[in-house]
């Protein structure tokens, strides 16, 4: 019997490896899913003086967007970000690690997408939600609950497969 341990350890191994192939990367999994959203108070981007909290976004489906001006897949989401907007989305940015202070002036040239952004310069509020790098994007319940987490940017596809349905869910 003992000289099968290693045999039963190898197929084991080999059955994990292999579930492993059909697996996608980009799909991190969160353990804050289904989870009340932490709770942060930060000061909104061009509006001297006003802090906001998550607290605030109580009563609607929104998305909390991490983004950053230096990050390059922000920049190539952002055109989407407007579309959502366009259509009524509500996406409240966070953003992250801008040591530069660049995020105001990019949002006035590129156009802003956010209801309002807040800015996490020390990155505190971005480890709080689990942020592993930008762009990531929290869907947050009307009871304040996320309920998925996105990493990398939002596409088209994307937004439809994933975002659309479950957005149109917790609205209801």
């Amino acid at each position: 019997m003992k000289r099968f341990i290693p045999f039963l350890v190898f197929i084991a191994l080999a059955v994990f490896l292999y579930l492993g192939l059909y697996l996608n990367p980009r799909e991190v999994p969160s353990p804050f899913i289904g989870k009340p959203a932490p709770d942060f108070r930060l000061p909104v981007i061009g509006e001297p003086g006003r802090m906001f909290s998550p607290q605030e976004a109580r009563g609607r489906v929104w998305l909390l967007n991490v983004w950053a001006p230096w990050c390059v897949s922000c920049r190539q989401e952002h055109p989407m970000l407007m579309q959502l907007k366009a259509a009524g989305v509500a996406i409240y940015g966070l953003n992250w690690k801008d040591k530069d202070g660049e995020a105001a002036a990019l949002l006035a040239r590129q156009g802003n997408p956010y209801v309002l952004t807040v800015d996490d310069r020390d990155g505190r509020v971005g480890i709080d939600y689990g942020v592993t790098g930008t762009p990531e994007t929290f869907v947050i319940d009307k009871g304040g609950v996320i309920r998925m987490k996105h990493v990398g940017p939002i596409t088209p596809q994307v937004w439809e497969k994933k975002f659309a349905p479950l957005m149109k869910e917790l609205d209801a």
